[in-house]
């Protein structure tokens, strides 16, 4: 385990937060706002942990530290292991390139908001946000497909009294909770 003694944002708790069974599927979650700083998950996702092995990796977003997490991809490699990611915002496009540098060791790249941008808008931007975003990661989400990684948004947020936060949603929201259990449940389609 890591610790970011020398990013402030992140000198309260551990770098990295593992929890569920050691056998189970695993999600690591890469958390640009430091959730989980008390070492433990937050309490939406304790629920999750029972059926899967998460990883939630506090990352110091500033830094664009993502390749922090390439150790733990190294750890979890092995024959039969799956994995998902999940990912926030600000580190969304950092944590697909990251996947890309793993052919074949991530089942699902699972998105918060990916474009970050905190901008409040009403739902219909959403469509608009989502249909820019996928144009700018076309080549780069066929790569993944290629590689066996399907990429998916779950979450879009654009402020106000439902999300009760500005853009990007926190990972513990729970609305952001279940939609990726749902998505976790689904079938990879080929």
């Amino acid at each position: 385990m890591r610790d970011f003694d020398a990013n402030p944002a992140r000198a309260q708790g551990p770098a990295e937060v593992w929890a569920g069974p050691v056998d189970a599927p695993t999600v690591v979650v890469l958390d640009p706002a430091g959730e989980a700083k008390h070492g433990e998950l937050p309490a939406s996702w304790r629920e999750l942990s029972q059926r899967f092995q998460v990883v939630w990796c506090r990352l110091p977003v500033d830094h664009g530290q993502v390749s922090e997490v390439e150790d733990v991809f190294q750890e979890l490699a092995e024959p039969g292991r799956t994995i998902d990611v999940v990912a926030s915002g600000p580190i969304a496009q950092q944590a697909l390139d990251l996947v890309a540098r793993h052919p074949g060791l991530v089942r699902k790249a699972l998105l918060v908001d990916p474009e970050g941008t905190g901008a409040t808008a009403p739902p219909e931007a959403t469509a608009f946000e989502d249909a820019l975003w996928k144009e700018r990661t076309l080549a780069l989400r066929r790569e993944l497909a290629v590689a066996g990684t399907s990429v998916e948004v779950v979450a879009w947020s654009w402020g106000g009294d439902r999300d009760r936060v500005e853009p990007p949603l926190p990972l513990g929201h729970p609305d952001v909770v279940s939609q990726i259990e749902r998505a976790l449940a689904t079938p990879v389609s080929r």
